[in-house]
């Protein structure tokens, strides 16, 4: 099943929520530290309670890679666990000349077998190609970020007067022929969002930033419902996967993720 046909059947289920495994040894509860493989049961545990609510998961790279070939491989377990329907991405935002892109693209998804990736298009169309020729999965571009230094470069002018970011999601559009771009939009960026999202186009929407950056579900799904839109994944990962530290954890991860849901629906009625 491609990418795009994923998201919208969890999206036309009223699923907007993607569950971040960003899986911090040092956060999980302490009674699995007990545990042989403590990433992987608490892996476990959060996919198992959440997964009948959640539109999408993502796997942030970064929190296995720093854990070396044993990492990786709680990476790969981590992703047999989750449901043949659900979307997976691979927060990995790489982006590199075209060979090195074509290797990691190989990565993530013939070896892998991800359904989506994170990319950065800064250095333009030839470093995100090689992701493109797979038209089955979702490329997601980083436009505006939710972190507080994406002014530095994401919003310098160009000679034109707009922003660096909004010549992103236009060259995006652009590389969008084969229905397999997105973009990356922080949810802390509202006001942003709301001037932008006209230029949007068809690229389906990743929005991190709900929770602890600050970002609110409410105005996000406000503002997407106003244009009558729905293909949209709002990330939260530690608002979810560590609502609890404590042995109850994974089912107060689903109810926190059923109150998500619950949010979601009384906007879009």
């Amino acid at each position: 099943m491609k990418a795009t046909e994923k998201l919208k059947n969890k999206n036309n289920d009223g699923k907007l929520i993607c569950v971040g495994l960003d899986t911090d040894v040092n956060k999980i509860p302490e009674h699995l530290k007990k545990t042989a493989n403590p990433v992987l049961e608490f892996n476990k545990a959060i996919i198992e309670s959440t997964a009948s609510y959640t539109a999408a998961f993502k796997i942030n790279f970064a929190f296995y890679e720093c854990e070396g070939i044993d990492g990786m491989k709680n990476l790969e377990r981590t992703l047999s666990l989750i449901p043949e329907d659900t979307m997976v991405i691979a927060d990995a935002k790489r982006g590199d000349i075209g060979n090195t892109s074509l290797m990691y693209a190989k990565s993530v998804f013939d070896y892998f077998k991800f359904d989506a990736v994170t990319v950065h298009g800064y250095m333009g169309k030839d470093s995100v190609e090689p992701f493109l020729r797979y038209d089955d999965k979702l490329i997601f571009i980083l436009a505006l970020t939710s972190n507080p230094s994406a002014a530095d470069f994401e919003k310098l002018k160009t000679e034109d007067g707009s922003f660096l970011f909004q010549n992103v999601i236009r060259k995006v559009n652009e590389w969008n022929g084969k229905n397999n771009c997105g973009i990356v939009f922080g949810a802390t960026k509202t006001q942003e969002l709301k001037d932008n999202i006209d230029s949007f186009g068809n690229l389906a929407v990743l929005l991190p930033g709900v929770g602890a950056q600050g970002g609110s579900l409410e105005e996000v799904v406000k503002t997407f419902k106003e244009k009558k839109r729905t293909d949209l994944l709002v990330n939260v990962s530690r608002g979810i996967i560590y609502k609890s530290r404590d042995i109850d954890f994974a089912e107060a991860a689903k109810q926190e993720i059923i109150a998500l849901n619950g949010t979601v629906r009384n906007i879009y009625g």
